[in-house]
């Protein structure tokens, strides 16, 4: 069965039942909570009558207007009579009938079909049917005083007709409204399963790989929502299918990747080599020299020492540099980025070359400013800057000046390391980030350089992601690092 069917039906079973139950709600029911109304209502008359009475107004046209209004509004008749059933007010022009019914109520003359609803000191309600019109009221009756009567009565029939009036008012309304809601009913169904059914199609072109279908809209909001969802979720098995297919043209690119990882990776194995294997013949050249006395006097032997001792420690920084740089790039040491002030950073790095610089007659050219606060790790941007003074001081020309600067420009500030000298030429620029790629092999040997400073710049920089570079000058080289200041 079709969704639009099921709708259909359901709503019009719901209809019907909400109908039926009230209708058997109205036949039921209806006619004990108006009758039971009436007799609230009568309690009501009551009361007023006699505060009226203790007051004294029986008679004023205060009381009449009262009383008049009391019983026209309620369709009710009432009456007041003495011991001697004369009459002493009544709202009708004949209360002949209604004096003898209360004559015959006060002593005690029950009349056939006579049914007390309530029983109270002063006044007593019940059901009872006047044989004169034969027809049948709610009666309240009962004494103001020792001397004086009252009753006051409503017809039952009106309410009982007023209910059936209701009864098929309702059935009427019932069935037209059975009609009326299955026309509507079908309308919106077929409003909300047309656009379902578009749904499907195009879902089983999707499950057919033919994702040129859209949904163009219309039904309910969440319809509409879905078909949107649906256009997406095609557009992107779309663009995920040409991935894929990309993807597979790029398998072979990868396995060549692959390869050529490998080399690179036979090649640093090689690089390593070659950089501990000349401290390594020398220590054990000198170290075999010692043992076997080939020298005599103590200036000798002390020069072989410190020879050993100066290989060894170029060993111990190059196994240091390549912990460091493979820390960084594996994610082991991971960056604590803090906020610090990098005017007090850069001057503390200068500070661990003072030695160096005066040895090599360098001045550092550097002018604290305003405090410049960045985010980084300090330990490891310092790191960055200390191999950017490492190689100033190391490929500095005859002017012996290194320039230091800041800038700062939208919210990030740029540390930059210049010395005199030669050009770095372009062709080689790109590998200078390279592991142990040295520019200049014999002045890298000269100082103890391994090739791995400017690859340990890369790869904290890039942790951090921050910016990193080189520029080149007529008269020298500027290295630069860039971090955010918020």
């Amino acid at each position: 069965m079709s969704l639009k069917k099921e709708l259909s039906i359901v709503f019009i079973l719901l209809l019907t039942a909400l109908v039926v139950v009230l209708w058997v709600m109205n036949a039921f029911f209806l006619e004990k909570f108006y009758l039971k109304g009436k007799e609230e209502k009568l309690t009501e008359v009551y009361e007023v009558l006699k505060e009226e009475y203790e007051a004294g107004n029986v008679g004023s046209e205060d009381f009449n207007n009262t009383m008049q209004h009391l019983c026209n509004t309620n369709n009710m008749d009432f009456v007041i009579s003495d011991s001697e059933s004369n009459t002493i007010y009544t709202t009708i022009n004949n209360a002949s009938p209604m004096l003898r019914e209360l004559r015959d109520m006060l002593f005690g003359r029950r009349r056939p079909g006579e049914r007390i609803i309530l029983e109270e000191d002063n006044y007593t309600i019940s059901y009872m049917t006047d044989h004169f019109t034969d027809s049948e009221f709610i009666t309240i009756w009962g004494s103001l005083d020792e001397e004086n009567f009252f009753m006051v009565r409503t017809p039952v029939e009106g309410v009982r007709e007023s209910v059936r009036v209701s009864n098929r008012f309702l059935l009427y309304v019932g069935v037209a409204a059975l009609v009326l809601g299955a026309i509507v009913v079908w309308v919106a169904s077929k409003k909300i399963t047309d656009p379902i059914k578009e749904l499907g199609e195009i879902s089983k072109g999707v499950s057919s790989l033919d994702f040129e279908k859209r949904y163009k809209g219309g039904g309910t909001l969440e319809i509409e929502e879905l078909g949107a969802n649906i256009n997406i979720m095609s557009e992107k098995l779309e663009q995920t299918i040409s991935d894929l297919k990309s993807a597979n043209l790029e398998l072979k690119k990868d396995v060549e990747e692959r390869n050529r990882a490998d080399e690179r990776r036979s090649e640093f194995i090689a690089n390593v080599s070659h950089e501990l294997k000349t401290p390594i013949a020398l220590i054990q050249g000198y170290a075999e020299g010692l043992k076997e006395g080939v020298i005599d006097d103590s200036e000798s032997r002390d020069y072989y020492c410190d020879v050993i001792m100066d290989e060894a420690s170029k060993m111990d920084i190059l196994v240091k540099r390549l912990i460091l740089l493979n820390q960084v790039e594996s994610g082991a040491g991971a960056m604590v980025m803090e906020r610090f002030e990098l005017n007090e950073m850069i001057k503390g790095g200068i500070a661990s070359f003072e030695v160096m610089l005066r040895d090599a007659g360098i001045k550092v050219d550097y002018e604290p400013g305003d405090d410049v606060f960045v985010w980084g790790d300090v330990y490891q941007v310092e790191e960055v800057f200390r191999n950017y003074l490492s190689n100033a001081i190391h490929y500095c020309n005859d002017r012996k000046t290194i320039s230091v600067r800041i800038e700062t420009k939208d919210m990030k500030a740029k540390v930059l390391v210049f010395n005199y000298g030669d050009p770095v030429p372009d062709e080689i620029l790109p590998r200078l980030w390279e592991k142990f790629y040295k520019a200049d092999r014999s002045r890298s040997r000269e100082y103890g350089g391994s090739g791995l400073g400017l690859s340990i710049v890369k790869a904290i920089m890039e942790a951090m992601n921050g910016g990193y570079g080189v520029n080149n000058y007529d008269d020298g080289v500027e290295f630069w690092f860039e971090l955010e200041m918020r």
